[in-house]
């Protein structure tokens, strides 16, 4: 299983997740109020939010085989990011 550690139901509630096989992804956090998605990554170490990603966005994401290849093609370019400072 890829997850390690699960918050909550979906509707509501903040959503952390660590990536225990993903090479590029080391976790997330989820807001289903603001729809904010909290993406860290393993090579930089940094941390950039998303915002407007849906909450069905983020269940299919949690759920995909390959993290970063859902990432990349359903994520990374669709919804306004911002990179935030450590």
């Amino acid at each position: 299983m890829f997850l390690k550690q699960k918050a909550g139901p979906i509707v509501g509630e903040l959503q952390r997740w660590v990536f225990h096989a993903s090479t590029s992804i080391r976790k997330t956090e989820y807001d289903p109020t603001s729809r904010i998605l909290s993406v860290w990554f393993v090579a930089s170490g940094q941390r950039y939010d998303f915002e407007g990603v849906p909450p069905e966005t983020y269940t299919a994401f949690r759920s995909a085989f390959v993290k970063g290849r859902f990432f990349n093609d359903h994520i990374r370019n669709h919804f306004r990011y911002r990179r935030i400072p450590d």
